[in-house]
């Protein structure tokens, strides 16, 4: 197989594999060969530009919104869809950072992967008035009522402020398990994994 062919065939898997994991929230790829494929592919396309498309997984992020959600703009862009495997990459994205956010006082926090379904929740003058999806980090969907049903996320804030909170739905696992048991002894669809079943 030819270079050309290779990054071609690699975009379609991607492609594929994006689509499931986002619009369908039913991976067939872990995210770590998922990752490799994309490498694999964005190193093809550095070591031969010739080959490089607009099209390609490489200029995107995310993927596109379900119909049957409306769209929401986020006010700020969420980042959380970058990923480094190494300090370089790392120090990389905090300077693509900075170049966004000269006039403010960037601080970061790093925390422990929690792999769930990232949201954005914005609270005006104390009240939850919109959920949504991360989507492709610019646009998201709105999901609001199916944010509502989450108990511990609080509908009305202490103090009537305007704020925008953003963080994971994720299932812990023996939840997960729990909620298989109940699918398999009613005869429905299983999870294939908690991030699935958070986002479904």
């Amino acid at each position: 197989m030819d270079v050309q062919e290779n990054i071609e065939k690699l975009r379609k898997l991607i492609e594929i594999n994006s689509y499931k994991y986002y619009v369908e929230d039913n991976p067939t790829l872990s995210d770590f060969e998922y990752d490799e494929l994309f490498r694999e592919l964005r190193s093809l396309e550095n070591t031969y530009p010739e080959y490089k498309s607009e099209e390609s997984p490489t200029q995107k992020v995310g993927a596109e919104i379900k119909s049957e959600f409306k769209e929401h703009k986020h006010t700020y862009r969420l980042y959380s869809l970058d990923n480094s495997n190494n300090i370089e990459d790392l120090k990389n994205w905090y300077k693509r950072v900075l170049k966004e956010h000269t006039k403010e006082n960037t601080e970061v926090v790093s925390e422990l992967k929690i792999d769930g379904l990232a949201v954005a929740l914005s609270y005006r003058n104390g009240i939850l008035t919109i959920g949504a999806t991360r989507g492709d980090g610019v646009i998201g969907e709105i999901i609001t009522k199916n944010i509502k049903q989450i108990k511990d996320i609080p509908q009305k804030l202490k103090d009537d402020i305007n704020i925008e909170v953003r963080g994971e739905v994720y299932m812990p696992v023996d939840s997960f398990e729990r909620l298989n048991e109940e699918q398999r002894t009613i005869g429905g669809k299983e999870f294939a994994n908690p991030r699935n079943a958070a986002a479904g």
